[in-house]
């Protein structure tokens, strides 16, 4: 018996990052808000006003958490108690404009919470994906400064920054995983904007704020391709580690390899156990019951088509 306790202590520390003293006080069951975004115009099967590609929602359930959808066009107030009441957030990729949008103004209140319960020792986390990537730096930099790089439809490999293979996000992850990111085309890129790493350097506020894991180029350009913050919880990728496994689309940029997949595995497994570092809870089960994406049907949108599955809210 004592044996057993001993093995869920250790397999608990692995997850926590910290002690195993930290294990008792994880939470096992997070749910982690994916905030939505303006429709696509030129989407056929477009409902309501906003969207949440399935992709995500199933990224994050492959590793153990539970997802709400936050919608956009609600007040503050909205916002704050339904921080209160998840242990994470995912800014998604898509197409919206990360200064005017409904996307930005809700990712706005909620970075600004994510700083602020941080600071007061309620961790926190966040994690962006392509566009999310992007918001978080014009969030943190109160700037865009973006570049155009020619990286629409294409699968790269990462290059490491000296020591970022022992950094918060890639600490864990196993040497053939990292071997596979590094030396393969696994990473799916569809951007048409960077932050490169000129821009980067010359800003102070994000070189303050920011470390840079991992570069990649178009050939021209060098640009940042995955980063987290030093003091926050705070992780930003360029590239879609959802893709792989759960958009099973043939086009170019989509890549669908065991290594990828694992990659991708590794990738939800983090950003989950940061979650589960969290204690936020709804104040009733009724209401958690109500918010859970669960309530929703996704809609098939056709093997052709950008996603798969979208989710559609009023």
């Amino acid at each position: 018996m004592y044996r057993q306790v001993l093995v869920i202590a250790v397999f608990a520390a692995f997850l926590c990052g910290f002690p195993a003293s930290c294990a008792r006080n994880l939470n096992y069951r997070p749910i982690i808000g994916i905030l939505a975004q303006e429709n696509l115009e030129d989407d056929p099967h477009a409902q309501g006003s906003s969207y949440i590609a399935a992709s995500y929602v199933k990224h994050l359930e492959s590793a153990g958490a539970r997802v709400v959808p936050i919608h956009i066009n609600r007040t503050e107030e909205e916002y704050e108690k339904l921080f209160n009441a998840i242990n994470g957030l995912l800014l998604p990729g898509g197409n919206v404009d990360i200064e005017k949008s409904q996307f930005t103004r809700a990712a706005k209140v909620f970075y600004e919470l994510a700083i602020k319960a941080n600071d007061a020792s309620d961790y926190f986390p966040i994690w962006g994906t392509c566009q999310g990537f992007q918001q978080l730096t014009v969030l943190t930099s109160n700037k865009n400064l973006l570049t155009l790089t020619d990286t629409k439809a294409v699968a790269l490999p990462l290059t490491f920054s000296p020591g970022a293979q022992n950094s918060r996000l890639f600490k864990k992850f196993p040497k053939d995983v990292l071997q596979s990111l590094a030396e393969e085309n696994i990473t799916s890129n569809f951007h048409s904007w960077s932050l490169s790493m000129q821009n980067y350097s010359s800003n102070a506020k994000l070189k303050r704020f920011y470390r840079v894991l991992t570069t990649n180029t178009d050939g021209k350009k060098e640009f940042i391709s995955t980063m987290e913050a030093y003091r926050y919880p705070f992780y930003a990728v360029q590239w879609h580690p959802e893709k792989s496994p759960f958009e099973s689309i043939e086009k170019a940029g989509m890549v669908h390899t065991l290594s990828a997949i694992k990659a991708t595995f590794y990738t939800a497994h983090f950003f989950v156990s940061e979650a589960m570092k969290n204690h936020h809870q709804f104040s009733l089960q009724s209401e958690e019951e109500k918010a859970l994406i669960y309530n929703y049907q996704p809609v098939f949108k056709g093997l052709n088509s950008i996603f798969l599955q979208n989710y559609y809210f009023d």
